[in-house]
């Protein structure tokens, strides 16, 4: 068995204001050192790149590494991979390009409505519940609350301008793995390399052991 010192480490980056229990039942390679990153709440007006350096400052880009990301997780993670190249970046219920958001997304860049609502809004849960969770009605958000740890208003607000604005394009050595019910990035948009059945965005914490076996195969 390897020791710690020769493990590869995988820096994994949760959803927009995620925490590392997202991933509490998805097992990783003995060979695998997860480091989970946590979120930092953006500076007033931080661009976007500065945030992502603040992101990725105890990354060691002198050995290799690996790279997780979901949902805006997987947004940062590609941008990081572009300052501090990764062995293999990975993107659970995300997106490879700018290309792929759905009409929602879209709409929201074009008529930004979302720029002139009052932060308080923001601290609106079911509001919220939409956005990180694809639904209004779901039972299991108030467990699912659980998974979040940082809902401060401006983060939010914030994050949603990023999402809105991001213009990234495809990067290689990008693996894209998306639910075929994600309906807060549609399988229609995008040409995954893996796609998991019966699975709304939130399918690292409803589907562990199709994400486990995935991410054994990918990260070895």
């Amino acid at each position: 068995m390897k020791n710690q010192d020769s493990k590869i480490k995988l820096y994994i980056i949760s959803g927009m204001g995620a925490n590392a229990r997202v991933f509490d039942n998805i097992r990783f390679n003995q060979q695998i050192q997860p480091v989970f990153i946590d979120w930092l709440l953006p500076k007033r007006n931080e661009d976007f790149h500065h945030y992502i350096s603040r992101m990725a400052e105890n990354i060691d880009p002198t050995e290799e590494f690996y790279l997780l990301g979901y949902s805006f997780g997987g947004i940062l993670v590609q941008e990081i991979h572009k300052i501090k190249p990764a062995k293999c970046v990975v993107i659970l219920a995300s997106i490879q390009s700018y290309r792929e958001k759905s009409c929602f997304f879209i709409w929201n860049r074009i008529f930004p409505l979302y720029y002139i609502l009052p932060l308080r809004l923001f601290s609106c849960r079911k509001l919220l519940s939409y956005v990180l969770f694809g639904s209004l009605k779901n039972r299991k958000n108030r467990k699912l609350h659980q998974y979040f740890s940082l809902w401060h208003p401006y983060y939010l607000k914030w994050s949603i301008r990023q999402i809105l604005n991001w213009r990234g394009e495809k990067q290689k050595k990008v693996i894209q793995i998306l639910g075929d019910k994600d309906i807060v990035f549609p399988l229609k948009n995008s040409k995954p390399d893996y796609i998991i059945k019966g699975a709304t965005h939130l399918f690292p914490i409803t589907k562990p052991k199709e994400v486990t076996a995935i991410l054994r195969e990918i990260f070895v």
